[in-house]
């Protein structure tokens, strides 16, 4: 499950794996850490992060998240330079979409990235029939899921499933494993509120 600049004109999926890299050897540098001490935290083999470091290969959606959850950053942070200062427009057309399991799981980013923003905002798409398990992130992030479109069920943890219908919204804790599917007869919609509670710093 690669991940992939799907959609929109502003980045290829070369530029996005090299943006990638820059922005994970920034934070390795900011941080004075190693790929060797990143990769034991991550719970990953050294091997596979070097060539993503070099901007050799795209890392999938999970390894990005292990990585960004290992460095103590927001995942967002990860895919390109802080936005400056003032308001920010993201057009439809140049929105940065990630896109994984053969597209049947898209992502598209509704804020600008930063350093450390509290809070990111996804759209995202589900095919049907489709299950997109994601592993627990930093401790105390939680998620706020707003159905637009379809039919999701919502599972974290232990807790029983939450079944969704559109306009249908949940906020759930994010800090253990969770999965989202796409239980409806349509491609499901959805928008994702991703709340951090701190980091440990780039």
């Amino acid at each position: 499950m690669n991940a992939n600049h799907s959609d929109g004109p502003l980045l290829s999926e070369r530029a996005l794996t090299l943006a990638i890299a820059a922005r994970l050897r920034e934070h390795l540098d900011q941080g004075g850490g190693t790929l060797e001490k990143l990769a034991d935290f991550a719970g990953v083999e050294h091997k596979i992060l070097r060539p993503i470091a070099n901007g050799e290969r795209a890392p999938s959606i999970h390894l990005l998240w292990k990585i960004a959850n290992a460095l103590g950053v927001p995942f967002g942070s990860l895919l390109g330079s802080p936005a400056p200062a003032g308001a920010s427009i993201i057009r439809k057309e140049k929105a940065s979409v990630l896109s994984s399991s053969s597209g049947a799981f898209k992502s598209r980013a509704l804020t600008s990235f930063g350093n450390h923003p509290l809070i990111e905002i996804y759209e995202l798409t589900i095919a049907v029939g489709h299950i997109e398990r994601s592993q627990a992130h930093a401790p105390g992030t939680t998620e706020n899921i707003l159905v637009t479109k379809g039919a999701l069920e919502i599972v974290s943890g232990r807790e029983p499933p939450y079944r969704l219908s559109e306009g249908d919204a949940v906020h759930f804790d994010a800090d253990v494993p969770h999965s989202y599917a796409n239980v409806g007869d349509t491609e499901a919609i959805a928008h994702l509120v991703l709340a951090y509670e701190n980091f440990r710093g780039a």
